[in-house]
């Protein structure tokens, strides 16, 4: 096979590192694995994957605004296809641990580990529909972490339009100054309320309460205990609605507060209570993207990789969805049952021909309408490929 770019483009080494995030590659130190698989050579419009020293050095060369342009671009297309709407955008921080001694990083909180370590700090947002990740933001220091929500209203007001969107996070992602600024912004965000002794202690003497139903199969604590009001908080402009939840699996109770006053009591603690599907994907990107491989000896710039991942993630979601039987299936699965395998690949002119070894799983790979779905790849002159399934 002839080489067919003699000069490495970034294009190369943007497919290169989306090639092994999509295998699932751990840690890009063993690129070397793949060091002579030509099928993963021509994915990236190469004879064989670039080495691990230029692959590092690759993405060292990009800054904060090289990434951004990158994610606006992604999730614009990804708008545009419909594979999410951005309705209510659920956001969380995630420590990415690292234990080596090549960077200087500050101690956060890890709470897959239960306990402060050095790591990048990473601001995930996700949609809480489709669980795509919209955005990410790694590397942030600790006296940065308040203003990040702000930075991904400035982003997601750049990639969708018009706005409509509830955001939803916990109460140490932002301030409450900040929260007016949302606000003001005409942004709704749903969040808890730091709670003290006081504020639970005066729960007992609240009246009415009123029992709510939250519509989740899985749920085993569906009917809480709601009290409803309106507040006012300490550096927040206006006046806020608080649902505080009793009988909710915890000991002490909730205090959800919110600015949306329209959207029924039931549909508010529904659309919090899912939040926890950023954290399980935060917690898949983890195992099987492998995010938290900081420790390579062929180091990786921390967002790149982060934002690689989203992208790997967006696109397993996306072939999911062709799949019958398999729309809700998460990244393992599906490579596990489609994508890990050999397979045969030919190249005559334009044409590249794979032919896919006999697998259980061909019939619904066959059942794909691969007739309404590009035929050609452009990064490759626009070869056209050919599915051939034994």
């Amino acid at each position: 096979m002839q080489l067919l770019n003699r000069t490495l483009l970034a294009t190369n080494y943007f497919l290169s590192f989306l090639g092994l995030k999509l295998l699932g590659t751990e840690r890009y130190a063993h690129v070397g694995e793949h060091a002579f698989d030509q099928g993963l050579g021509l994915f990236a419009g190469l004879n064989v994957l670039p080495k691990c020293t230029a692959l590092s050095t690759y993405s060292y060369s990009l800054d904060a605004a090289h990434l951004l342009r990158l994610q606006e671009a992604f999730i614009r297309h990804v708008l545009r296809l419909g594979l999410c709407d951005g309705r209510i955008v659920n956001l969380d921080f995630h420590t990415i641990p690292h234990f080596g001694d090549e960077l200087v990083l500050e101690e956060h909180w890890a709470g897959a580990r239960g306990k402060r370590m050095k790591g990048a700090l990473t601001l995930i947002a996700q949609d809480a529909q489709s669980k795509l990740m919209l955005y990410s933001a790694a590397d942030i220091q600790r006296d940065e972490a308040d203003d990040q929500v702000l930075a991904f209203l400035s982003f997601w007001q750049g990639v969708s339009q018009p706005l409509q969107s509830t955001f939803i996070f916990d109460s140490k992602l932002t301030t409450y100054d900040n929260l007016s600024e949302l606000n003001r912004q005409k942004i709704k965000f749903i969040t808890l309320r730091r709670r003290g002794h006081k504020l639970v202690e005066e729960v007992a003497r609240l009246a009415p309460w009123t029992r709510i139903n939250i519509a989740h199969d899985k749920r085993k604590y569906s009917q809480p205990m709601v009290h409803v009001s309106t507040i006012e908080l300490r550096g927040y402009e206006g006046e806020l609605r608080q649902l505080i939840l009793r009988g909710n699996g915890h000991e002490k109770p909730a205090f959800l507060i919110t600015n949306d006053f329209e959207t029924p009591v039931e549909l508010v603690v529904s659309n919090y209570a899912r939040r926890w599907r950023v954290e399980n994907g935060i917690a898949e990107a983890v195992k099987f993207f492998h995010l938290n491989a900081l420790s390579s000896p062929i180091l990786t710039k921390i967002h790149f990789d982060v934002v690689m991942t989203m992208i790997a993630d967006t696109l397993y979601s996306r072939l999911a969805q062709q799949l019958r039987g398999f729309e809700d299936c998460d990244a393992p699965k599906i490579f596990r049952n489609f994508v890990k395998g050999g397979g045969d690949i030919e190249v005559h002119g334009d044409i590249i021909k794979v032919s896919f070894s006999k697998r259980a799983h061909n019939p619904i790979l066959r059942a794909v309408p691969w007739q309404n779905l590009p035929g050609a790849i452009p990064w490759l002159d626009e070869a056209k490929i050919a599915l051939q399934f034994n």
